[in-house]
Parts: C-alpha cells; sequence; structure tokens
C-alpha cells in the first residue's frame, strides 16, 4: 500500500491505534472513579451579610435589556458578557468541594488509572520509530 492509502493511527501517526483506546479507556475509568468521590455543594452567595445572588444579575439583565433594544449595542454586548462572568466566577469560587474517604488503594487504583490512560494516550500520539 502506498503512503496515501494506508490506514493511519492515533493523531495521524502509523500504528498507536491500540494504546490510545486503552489510554483513553484507562482515563475515562480513573477519572470517573476519582470524580465519583467528591462531593460538591454550595454554602451561598453572600456579600455583607445578605444574598448577593440577586445583584449580580443586574448587570446581565440590563445588558440583555440594551440587546434586545438594538442587537449591536456595544454597551449591551459588555454588560452581558461581564454579566455572564461575573455569575460564573461567583458560582465557581462559592463551591465546597470535598473528596469523601476511602481507602489509600481506592485512591492509588484512581490516581493509576487516571495518570496511566493519559500518559498512554499522549504516548500514542508520538510517531513510532
Amino acid at each position: 500500500m502506498s503512503d496515501d492509502t494506508r490506514l493511519r493511527g492515533a493523531g495521524g501517526t502509523e500504528g498507536g491505534l491500540g494504546s490510545f483506546l486503552i489510554g483513553f479507556a484507562m482515563a475515562v475509568a480513573g477519572g470517573w472513579l476519582l470524580t465519583s468521590q467528591v462531593t460538591v455543594s454550595s454554602g451561598g452567595w453572600r456579600l455583607w451579610g445578605y444574598n448577593a445572588f440577586g445583584l449580580s444579575l443586574l448587570p446581565f439583565i440590563v445588558g440583555i435589556a440594551f440587546l434586545f433594544f438594538n442587537g449591536k449595542s456595544i454597551l449591551g454586548w459588555l454588560l452581558t458578557i461581564a454579566g455572564a462572568v461575573i455569575i460564573f466566577i461567583g458560582i465557581v469560587t462559592n463551591l465546597d468541594i470535598y473528596f469523601r474517604p476511602t481507602s489509600l488503594f481506592n485512591t492509588i487504583v484512581m490516581l493509576v488509572l487516571l495518570m496511566g490512560g493519559i500518559g498512554l494516550v499522549a504516548r500514542s500520539l508520538r510517531p513510532r520509530r
């Protein structure tokens, strides 16, 4: 077969498809096992003792109103984007993330699957010599 018709592997390199698939499966399994041990909760969004979520919506709502009036409004786009960023950052910074207790063996298995899978995927993307 010529070089043009030959089957290419992961990332367009020769071979490596098996390593890629095994590594991908390992990384997905390790990532799923690791994230299933994590508990995420929110403690609330407070500013000077008051619930601040409604206040953070103001720039977003005003920006949307400007955009409904004029879709090309620079101020409308700036307020909408700034409001969305404020909301996203506010949600992320108010999250409480806990790793549930698990055995050392389970933690090692999760991390080896995740990191070993990522390593195999990375190795499969390099051309073989």
